[in-house]
């Protein structure tokens, strides 16, 4: 029987990245994401190139009880997961008490909600099987605080902080965690998130592509490894951040984030 892994934003992006790596392995998939026609183009291509099984989700994770309502889904399909992919995500941009607080909610439910959840309910699963991987796409953004993108950044902290914990708690059980940290990647992020033309986060680091990204994360995750960090300079980037005073961190990320050193 083929391994079966759920890939969750996986229409478009890293996550498609990673459905085309874990095709190729030959898992069955199960895809899910707001994008159903896309997922349904996908399907077809896989059972055609690959033959495996390949089942799509229509599900927006951000809404409430969504995660659940995708676990039930699976599980009445009878469908067991060997292997959880969070990658569904979204940026933000402009300053806090300025962006809606609908958009702010529905951030927190993408990036975190679901991420604990899922991991939470297929971290539970794969404990009494005796074994199973999870990974969970963080970022670089983790590290540093956000301004004009202060949910998105805080959303990454919280994915670094839990993914080191429950790993550190599931030694022994057979249930690899991983936390994937790439920097700026060549996707549509950037104009999801509506970012301003001076933002400097994909001209002053060179964005990777998702195909890099999802490979090194596959890597990492089949190697049993708990922080995967792609690129050597964003492994450099991490040690040397861990000298600079948070007013450095503060002020070099709204350059970077707005062009200028100070908040409007």
């Amino acid at each position: 029987m083929n391994r079966t892994v759920l890939i969750t934003g996986a229409a478009s992006g890293i996550g498609r990245a990673f459905a085309d790596i874990f095709a190729k392995e030959g898992y069955d998939l199960v895809i899910a994401g707001r994008n159903l026609e896309k997922m349904n183009r996908m399907k077809e291509d896989y059972e055609a190139r690959y033959h495996n099984t390949v089942t799509s989700v229509q599900k927006d994770l951000s809404k409430d009880g969504a995660a659940e309502e995708l676990y039930d889904e699976i599980r009445e399909k009878g469908i067991e997961i060997d292997v959880l992919i969070n990658n569904a995500g979204v940026g933000d941009y402009g300053r806090f008490i300025d962006i809606p607080w609908q958009k702010e909610r529905d951030l927190a439910g993408l990036n975190m909600i679901s991420v604990m959840r899922l991991m939470h309910l297929y971290g539970s699963d794969m404990e009494r099987r005796g074994g199973g991987r999870i990974l969970n796409v963080s970022s670089i953004a983790a590290w540093e605080p956000g301004p004009y993108m202060p949910m998105y950044y805080a959303s990454k902290a919280f994915i670094f902080s839990l993914s080191q914990a429950a790993a550190k708690e599931m030694e022994g059980t057979g249930v690899v965690i991983t936390c994937l940290c790439p920097g700026p990647t060549a996707t549509n992020f950037e104009k999801e998130a509506q970012m301003k033309a001076d933002n400097r986060m994909f001209t002053w680091f060179r964005p990777m592509s998702a195909e890099e990204v999802a490979q090194e994360g596959y890597d990492a995750l089949m190697k049993g490894k708990v922080i995967c960090i792609p690129k050597f300079r964003y492994k450099a980037f991490r040690f040397v951040s861990r000298f600079g005073s948070e007013k450095i961190k503060r002020d070099l990320t709204c350059i970077v984030n707005t062009g200028r050193k100070h908040g409007s």
